[in-house]
């Protein structure tokens, strides 16, 4: 059964840094899509970043473009997001999520059958 856990999550100010940690088990495939989601209070949860392990691709969204990265350590089992310049606008519970390797958009919630129990970051100063 595949477990999903994420770590890193905290209080930072505006333009901190934190590195989120997803530290998944229980794959059957070495193929596979990592995707991180946030929901800020009161909003729907969005796309965030996401990694494809069939070609190693990433995705990013325009609203954190050139501040967030995602990457992976395979020896880990572990895919990060880290997160440079934040606002107080990326404040939010941070998910990772993962499904088949293959499908529509990689922020389709819908094709996410697995999902980590989120961790709380929070931009202020």
């Amino acid at each position: 059964q595949v477990q999903l856990v994420e770590s890193g999550g905290g209080l930072v100010q505006p333009g901190g840094s934190l590195r989120l940690s997803c530290k998944a088990s229980g794959f059957t495939s070495d193929y596979y899509t990592i995707g991180w989601f946030r929901q800020a209070p009161g909003k729907e949860r969005e796309g965030v970043s996401c990694f494809k392990s069939t070609d190693g691709s990433t995705y990013t969204a325009d609203s954190v473009k050139g501040r967030f990265t995602i990457s992976r350590d395979n020896a880990k089992s572990t895919v990060y997001l880290q997160m440079n310049s934040l606002k107080p606008e990326d404040t939010a519970v941070y998910y990772c999520a993962s499904r088949r390797p293959y499908g529509t958009s990689c922020f389709n919630q819908l094709e996410y059958n697995h999902w980590g129990q989120g961790t709380q970051v929070t931009v202020s100063s």
